[in-house]
């Protein structure tokens, strides 16, 4: 039977002349970065290649992660995603220090574990895989918990430390030695439907440093105003959003790369699915941080009746710390919303909108047993409403300081 012959259509070919073209300048890439770079082995080139390629990145970047180390403080919700792609990426050396052990509360949303590492330490768990995925890397486990008395010898021996921690002792505690260190802190939080990523105490190029967490939260919320995960919940998702941002400020801030959250502070909201940026600065008012203190003793000392204001202006709160509260709205404070019908429904952060008019025949309805603040576009008409509250007999009443 004589054979048919078949035509390939040109944009088949021209695809496949682009996909052969693609792989060849690949391969002629790899050879020219074996050629002029000896650090890396032929295995790590083809591992590394798509990074490579990137001109913004190329062989330069990739040996700065490799020549690289990271501390990640604990092996969580966040800790996960951010030592899969940490480790996929090449960082040279990776500590991962955790005390905590699996549960299966945890698999929900912490990828890196199954059920048979049930019971097993996080650090040792999360280890193992990321030898699995790439064993050119150095991985440590350390089983402990950081604390005042080992966090300068721990964080020493690492460039840069990635908070993935999920309670106020440990946050204060690896920002204070981050500033005692010099190291930069690129630090990520996440509560219910939101996350939170900031670069903090990053070396500009003058020499100076960043911002640090203090700067944005100088004190901690009253104890027990901002439950845990346990508590509030977490949308499973959630952290690996966010672990995979605060992996992606780490490579660039070890390669140099682009431009990092160093003076700002991105906040993710899952459930509207929005992202916004807060610019953060220096606060010179705050006392200089000169050694590490008791951290669990710092943060659980706070009265939960009661919400600190700034110390010149004891009635006024920062935007930062209403954020916070706002998180726990229902249960921590009732936000009065001062402005008009029509500029609440335009935009508003939730509370209980009552025009600054009509807040004397509906004073009723504002508890009395927690702390109220008053918020509007510019602060002038929210001061009225704090001054007549208080006039009615309100003891804790505050303001937003800046709209």
């Amino acid at each position: 039977m004589p054979q048919k012959s078949i035509t390939a259509h040109p944009k088949f070919v021209w695809d496949l002349a682009k996909q052969a073209s693609g792989i060849l300048k690949i391969c002629l890439n790899l050879a020219k970065c074996k050629k002029e770079d000896p650090v890396f082995s032929d295995v790590e080139l083809l591992r590394y290649g798509r990074h490579i390629a990137l001109p913004e990145f190329g062989i330069k970047g990739q040996e700065k992660l490799k020549k690289s180390s990271v501390l990640v403080v604990g092996a969580g919700g966040l800790g996960c995603p951010l030592l899969l792609y940490l480790a996929a990426a090449g960082v040279g050396a990776i500590g991962i220090i955790d005390d905590d052990v699996v549960d299966l509360s945890n698999l929900q949303r912490q990828v890196l574990f199954t059920v048979d590492d049930l019971g097993q330490p996080k650090a040792t768990c999360a280890a193992k895989r990321l030898f699995q995925i790439n064993p050119e890397i150095k991985i440590t486990p350390i089983i402990k918990r950081l604390d005042a008395n080992n966090a300068l010898e721990i964080l020493a021996r690492y460039d840069v430390v990635a908070d993935g921690t999920d309670n106020f002792p440990s946050r204060y505690l690896i920002n204070d030695a981050c500033v005692l260190l010099q190291k930069t802190n690129v630090h990520a939080s996440i509560f219910r439907f939101e996350g939170q990523v900031a670069v903090f105490n990053h070396l500009h190029a003058d020499g100076s440093r960043g911002p640090n967490y203090r700067d944005v939260f100088p004190a901690p919320p009253p104890e027990g105003l901002v439950p845990d995960c346990a508590t509030a919940g977490v949308l499973g998702v959630l952290p690996g959003i966010i672990g995979s941002i605060q992996a992606s400020e780490v490579i660039k801030v070890l390669s140099g790369i682009g431009e990092s959250l160093a003076g700002r502070l991105l906040i993710f909201d899952a459930l509207h699915m929005e992202t916004r940026s807060m610019k953060i600065r220096k606060n010179p008012a705050l006392a200089p941080i000169t050694e590490l203190i008791d951290y669990e003793f710092f943060c659980h000392s706070q009265d939960a009746s009661k919400i600190e204001g700034d110390a010149a202006n004891p009635h006024i709160i920062s935007p930062q710390v209403l954020h916070l509260l706002i998180g726990n709205i229902s249960k921590s404070i009732q936000l009065i919303d001062v402005r008009e019908s029509h500029e609440y429904a335009q935009g508003n952060l939730g509370g209980m909108s009552i025009p600054l008019y009509q807040l004397v025949d509906n004073i009723h309805k504002i508890p009395r047993d927690i702390p109220v603040v008053c918020i509007c576009r510019s602060g002038m008409r929210s001061q009225k409403a704090m001054e007549l509250l208080k006039k009615k007999g309100f003891m804790n009443v505050k303001i937003c300081g800046e709209d």
